[in-house]
């Protein structure tokens, strides 16, 4: 690779600019972020974190945002001034992780803490957040971007220019920033007018609310009972279409909550400028008059939905990513798509376009791979994001476009087709489906994707880029599954051998076996990973492959796994090595045993079954193959043959 010195420049250190620099910085691509709020921001804003964006943060090593994160509380329904619940119920049913979805429920986080979280990482990879930075114009040719910024230096009071000369610039600077005003991007799309609502952090103590409970999640119909105590996010009805939810959370203190006041008549502008009013507006909602104490007002804003979305997400090196919920009037949304609040899909949209185009961006700046691999990250999120839109409206009218007020209970089936009782409006409209976990959004018509395996029928079939997993079906394009109790196996006839992985490093036990991992440890934002399922390792077609990977592809590029089924006989230090290319030498593979079997039915392979899957960096199948020569073709797609992948027909026959 020729030396470059130029930085990607990242503008806005929200989640999604934050998520976009860690990606880079993983990767070893200089980054600079800047944001032009002079001090990181306040405001718990969107707070629902899905499952596909904690595999997200899996594959960057964030694990912290998991851990700290906590479970949606049961919602209490109650009537303005009524402490008396008329209802109590999930958002979501509680799910069981499996083998295949560790990450299986939606949890809470505030953003201040998940930007705490992502800023320490990279403050470890020397990258730190430039505050009071605001990009004021730039300009771009086929070798670089140049962009005016400027400082505000908070001693005295003053501005200095600096021109930043950048490989490439992600914007997550908002809808309204600069980045997409000045690459022309449309903005098409509709405003809810009727739509007011008010958003904020608040202290509070309300005489007698109940905050903390023992009921913790919904499951199957039926409320079960936590071992631990959990907490209640309450409504107050005022009248059919006007409520406010407030939401208890520790991470502003013990008395902390979130509110949220939904009001489709008063334009709630000016309240966030008068402290005074916003508290009136408070009390007035819950209804319980002096007994409502607002000890501090610590954030608010006002805002209305919008459902819009740019026409595409780049314009040469020049790229917009991330959609907060809302177009707020005192803060500003990422700079690609905005929509209603409802759903929680905002943020989590955000994040994922920033590990799309930063995994690309930074295999071309290490020239890897060539420029049109950029060009993917439009064809393959514009479709998400437009169903997302969809979903998003949808989930909006259900909401609230009913009458919250009516209690007649209602049956419907839960995920698994059990009948249900539903008992208001207000259920009814904050129930979720499963495709919000964003576990089935998909790249299935992506044109860097290869699929050998997927039949016929289905191909020419459109299949929904927002959809529900599929159970039992993967194909190229879809998210990878995990894959727990992968057993390392040593290699006969080599030396004493180092195995290792993303979550462990062992050395050789008695009987070849040196301990267990998981697909999700193996999978990073750096590499690609080529899988190998085969039922051993002496098959033509599996040393071949072995062969050309070694011959062809550097490791810094592709980390490769042969996997074996769980009763293989290999399994217990008989395993007879045919990669080596001399006397102690081996291929630079690990080769695990899939002792329980998750990875061979999470990612279909029948007994006996020869399959390839490469799995990209961001955790998505690039490929389903079945030899060399859907290798070859996905390669080229992704590195041409610029980046050291030379021609895998010539390199080797099978």
């Amino acid at each position: 690779m020729t030396a470059r010195t130029p930085p990607v420049l990242v503008v806005g250190a929200g989640p999604t600019g934050l998520a976009a620099a860690l990606t880079l910085a993983r990767n070893n691509v200089p980054v600079r972020i800047i944001e032009k709020e002079p001090q990181h921001r306040c405001g718990q804003r969107g707070v629902g974190i899905q499952p596909r964006t904690f595999e997200v943060f899996h594959f960057l090593r964030v694990p912290e945002i998991h851990e700290r994160a906590t479970p949606i509380p049961l919602i209490q329904e109650h009537n303005k001034g009524s402490l008396e619940p008329l209802n109590t119920f999930a958002a979501m049913d509680y799910m069981e992780p499996t083998p295949a979805i560790p990450y299986y429920n939606i949890k809470l986080m505030g953003q201040p803490t998940l930007e705490a979280i992502i800023r320490e990482h990279l403050a470890k990879l020397g990258c730190t957040v430039e505050l009071g930075t605001q990009l004021i114009s730039f300009s771009q040719d086929e070798r670089c971007v140049r962009a005016k910024v400027v400082k505000y230096r908070s001693d005295s009071g003053g501005e200095v220019e600096e021109d930043i000369e950048a490989a490439y610039l992600i914007g997550a600077d908002g809808a309204k920033g600069m980045t997409r005003k000045q690459l022309g991007l449309t903005f098409l799309g509709t405003t809810l007018e009727n739509s007011h609502m008010e958003l904020g952090d608040i202290r509070l103590e309300v005489e007698g609310l109940d905050r903390d409970a023992r009921v913790h999640y919904f499951a199957g119909g039926k409320t079960e009972v936590a071992d631990s105590p959990s907490q209640h996010w309450h409504i107050f009805l005022q009248t059919s279409q006007s409520r406010i939810s407030l939401r208890p959370t520790n991470e502003l203190g013990k008395d902390g909550w979130q509110f949220v006041i939904v009001n489709p008549v008063v334009d709630a502008q000016d309240l966030t400028q008068d402290e005074a009013a916003l508290v009136d507006r408070i009390k007035d909602f819950v209804g319980l008059g002096d007994d409502v104490k607002v000890k501090e007002v610590m954030w608010a804003s006002a805002f209305r939905p919008n459902i819009r979305m740019v026409n595409k997400f780049g314009v040469g090196r020049a790229f917009v990513a991330g959609g907060m919920d809302t177009m707020y009037f005192s803060l500003m949304p990422d700079a690609a798509h905005v929509h209603s609040p409802a759903g929680g899909q905002g943020l989590n949209s955000g994040i994922q376009d920033a590990f799309n185009i930063a995994w690309k961006i930074a295999f071309v700046y290490k020239e890897l791979s060539s420029a049109p691999l950029l060009d993917t990250y439009t064809t393959e999120r514009l479709p998400v994001i437009a169903e997302m839109l969809g979903l998003t409206t949808q989930i909006h009218k259900q909401m609230f476009g009913e009458s919250g007020s009516e209690h007649t209970p209602q049956s419907i089936a839960d995920r698994n087709g059990n009948p249900m009782n539903i008992g208001s409006n207000l259920e009814r409209g904050m129930r979720r489906g499963k495709n919000v976990y964003m576990l089935g959004v998909n790249y299935r018509s992506s044109p860097i994707v290869v699929d050998e395996f997927a039949p016929t029928s289905e191909a020419s079939v459109a299949h929904s880029a927002y959809g529900e997993i599929q159970e039992g079906i993967l194909q190229a394009g879809d998210r990878a599954p995990d894959a727990p109790g992968l057993v390392s196996v040593i290699t006969h006839n080599c030396a004493p051998h180092l195995v290792s992985s993303g979550s462990y490093s062992a050395v050789s036990l008695p009987g070849g076996v040196v301990g267990s991992t998981r697909m999700f440890d193996i999978f990073t934002s750096t590499h690609h990973t080529v899988i190998i399922f085969a039922p051993t390792l002496v098959v033509p077609v599996v040393q071949s492959i072995l062969k050309t990977l070694q011959e062809v592809v550097s490791k810094e590029l592709v980390q490769r796994v042969v996997v074996l089924p769980g009763s293989h006989p290999e399994l217990g230090g008989h395993v007879e090595s045919r990669t080596s290319s001399g006397a102690g030498e081996t291929a630079d593979v690990e080769l695990l045993v899939d002792q329980v079997g998750h990875a061979y039915r999470g990612y279909v392979v029948e007994e006996g079954e020869i399959k390839i899957v490469v799995v990209r960096p961001d955790g998505v199948v690039g490929a389903i193959v079945r030899g060399v020569a859907g290798l070859e073709q996905y390669f080229e797609g992704v590195f041409g043959k610029r980046g050291g992948v030379v021609d895998m027909e010539d390199a080797v026959q099978v």
